[in-house]
């Protein structure tokens, strides 16, 4: 029997065949729109559409896609405009600070008014009859090496969960009602501090979530805290 006889009408053709010549014809029904009203595609409903019909669905449907994605990039900005001009004001404020008691309350108070933090607790090391007063706490940098010295090794910030000593070191009493932390050492030249903030839910500092909001907090602090300090 002769397989490679000439292909004739008369002969069904291969779907796959069909297919490959559409997509290598994207063009093909422009020239034959006749054969767009003999087309008809089966409909969830359980009658049948027509090929028209079906992309113009299929179009709608990708529209609706795309207005929703642009929607939560328009929803993203207005949230990153709104955490940049907190954080303008919460670093001139930072600058313009007389005293290491006025930069951190004013840490303080931006975090929890501004910001919504739920827990806030910054530490410095060093003599606490040398450094100056204020909400900080005041522990010598061996004492901080012994609770959470894995965390001041990084030198950058972290998110996630922390052991309970190193919970129990950074926020005291309140260790057991935060589920989730973020933290970052505070460093000019040598590390000199380490600032931590908490929330309740423990998903929402998560490992993998973003630090560029807290570093550059830290950042700010790295400059202008240390000439409040002993040398």
């Amino acid at each position: 029997m002769n397989e490679n006889k000439t292909r004739t009408l008369a002969d069904p053709l291969d779907p796959e065949h069909v297919a490959a010549f559409l997509q290598e014809n994207p063009h093909f029904f422009e020239a034959h729109q006749d054969l767009l009203t003999e087309l008809s595609l089966p409909h969830e409903s359980g009658g049948a559409v027509s090929l028209i019909e079906r992309q113009v669905a299929v179009l709608r449907e990708r529209n609706m896609d795309m207005r929703h994605r642009l929607s939560k990039l328009l929803d993203n900005a207005r949230e990153n405009d709104k955490l940049f001009d907190k954080t303008k004001r919460l670093v001139l404020t930072l600058v313009e600070g007389q005293d290491m008691g006025d930069i951190i309350d004013a840490l303080f108070y931006c975090f929890d008014k501004e910001f919504n933090i739920q827990f806030t607790t910054l530490y410095l090391f060093g003599n606490i009859d040398k450094i100056p007063s204020s909400q900080a706490h005041v522990v010598p940098l061996s004492e901080a090496r012994q609770h959470i010295g894995t965390l001041l090794k990084n030198n950058r910030a972290v998110c996630g969960t922390l052991n309970q000593k190193e919970m129990q070191f950074l926020f005291g009493k309140f260790a057991n009602e935060i589920g989730s932390v973020a933290t970052v050492p505070l460093v000019h030249g040598a590390v000199f501090g380490m600032l931590a903030i908490g929330n309740r839910d423990p998903h929402y500092y998560r490992s993998s979530m973003g630090t560029l909001f807290l570093g550059y907090i830290a950042e700010v602090l790295n400059r202008i805290l240390p000439k409040h300090l002993p040398r």
